[in-house]
Parts: structure tokens; C-alpha cells; sequence
């Protein structure tokens, strides 16, 4: 489990990473390293969303439609697992965006109880790895990357 703990902690450093760009800081370890590695608008949190709301939906359509066929169930989830991806990820960039309300913390909760399992705390050379990758990826025109 070694390499497992080394990828979180990489994961982590990459949260950090971005809670420091997001805040406006200057990107160098001093000032990612306080930074939280629990960020709104993480993928595993992502994921957490798309199979609950995959759930509720399919629970709701089956109590209307009441498909008995197996073949028919499968492609009506075929048909609206887009569906359910697309509010799932309007749910997560919105509350990504409004991250101060009461409501948008309630939302992200369990997902950032998730990322305690998927994230560890870096070590600086993680932190610098982070660091690196992400001024890859910075657009050149300000303001080009907010939600």
C-alpha cells in the first residue's frame, strides 16, 4: 500500500496546489503547504455525485416506468446516465462556485469526507511536482480559467 499512500499524498498536493492558486498566492511551497488538501470541486467528489444522483434518478424512473425487462432497464440507464452526468456536474461546478453558502458545504460534505480516504498530505517535493504541473496549465489571459 505504499504506492497507494505515495498517490494520495500526490493527490492531496494537487489540491493544496490549486486552494493556493485560487486564493490568489504566489505558488511556492511556503504557501501551498497550509492550504487544505479537501477541495469542493475534486473528481473523487465528482464521482461520489454522478452515483448518488445515478441512484436517485434510476429509483424515481423505475417507480414510474416499472420496467420489468432487464434488457429494457439497462438501456433506459444507457439512455439517461448522460442525464444524470450532466446535472451531476452543473450540482458540483455550482456548488465549486458558491462554496461560502450553508447549503453548498451540506452538498460537498460527503464528498470531502471521501477525499480523507483519497488524499494524504504531501511531502514538499510533492508539493513542488504539483506546483510545476499546474503552472503548465495556467491560461495566459487572466480570468480564462474561473467557474
Amino acid at each position: 500500500m505504499k504506492d497507494i499512500r505515495r498517490l494520495f499524498s500526490y493527490h492531496g498536493a494537487e489540491h493544496k496546489t490549486i486552494f493556493c492558486y485560487e486564493h490568489g498566492k504566489d505558488l511556492t511551497v511556503e504557501n501551498v503547504r497550509p492550504e487544505s488538501r479537501l477541495h469542493p470541486r475534486c473528481g473523487t467528489s465528482f464521482l461520489f455525485v454522478v452515483i448518488f444522483l445515478s441512484i436517485i434518478v434510476f429509483i424515481i424512473v423505475n417507480a414510474f416506468l416499472g420496467v420489468s425487462n432487464t434488457f429494457l432497464r439497462m438501456l433506459l440507464k444507457l439512455f439517461l446516465l448522460p442525464v444524470v452526468v450532466a446535472l451531476s456536474y452543473e450540482l458540483h461546478r455550482w456548488a465549486g462556485r458558491h462554496d461560502d453558502l450553508w447549503i453548498s458545504r451540506a452538498l460537498t460534505w460527503p464528498g470531502r469526507q471521501l477525499q480523507r480516504l483519497t488524499t494524504n498530505e504531501p511531502d514538499d517535493s510533492m508539493i513542488e511536482v504539483a506546483i510545476t504541473a499546474l503552472k503548465l496549465v495556467i491560461p495566459d489571459q487572466k480570468g480564462a480559467d474561473a467557474w
